[in-house]
């Protein structure tokens, strides 16, 4: 029995940084911890489509993630030792968001090679809740033939395709709809957007 509340979150070279950034955001308001690894073609997205300053990597995540929030682990791609490599830590699950298509062609071909794709391999083998948010167009077959080898080991596809019937007024509420699926997916309760039937 989990009695800690834990998820694990990557965030990969896609386009749209900004759904990991909101993904961590909200896990840590609903008092979740969070290991959170980025690859160097995420932090390379957070300067080109945030302009943000990557030069102080910490002083970053301070910034989007709270100076004093003890629930937020970082960790580099070469840190095998972290908890999270090991089937033994107990955690809710992983969320790579966004995925980029080099990196669920890691995830589906089981491939180690750094803490982010070893983490993703844990989930697998131990039945745990892997989520994938794959930012890409056009799809080739090659992309679709490796989310659907990891939907059947047990890994959830949600791609980053907002929906209109709450009829969004700002990006946040475009941002809001992809971000609030992933955590119902992950069981987290949230007010991102309102759902159908809510509707007025």
């Amino acid at each position: 029995m989990i009695k800690e509340r834990i998820f694990t979150v990557g965030i990969t070279g896609a386009s749209g940084a900004i759904y990991g950034i909101r993904l961590v955001q909200e896990l840590l308001k609903a008092d979740y911890k969070v290991h959170l690894m980025i690859t160097e073609a995420g932090w390379q997205v957070f300067k080109e489509e945030h302009g943000y300053d990557t030069s102080d990597r910490d002083q970053l995540l301070n910034e989007l993630f709270g100076h004093d929030n003890s629930n937020l682990y970082y960790h580099t791609l070469r840190e095998f030792t972290a908890p999270i490599a090991s089937g033994s830590y107990r955690n809710e699950g992983m969320v790579i968001i966004p995925c980029s298509m080099g990196t669920l062609s890691s995830v589906a071909s089981g491939a180690s090679s750094n803490l982010l794709e070893r983490t993703a391999d844990v989930m697998l083998k131990e039945g745990r809740k892997l989520l994938l948010v794959p930012r890409e167009t056009p799809l080739n077959q090659i992309h679709l033939e490796n989310m659907l080898k990891v939907s059947k080991v047990g890994g959830k596809i949600i791609p980053a395709m907002p929906g209109f019937y709450q009829l969004p007024r700002t990006m946040d509420d475009l941002i809001n709809f992809v971000v609030g699926k992933v955590l119902d997916n992950i069981g987290v309760e949230h007010q991102l957007f309102t759902r159908w039937g809510d509707l007025k």
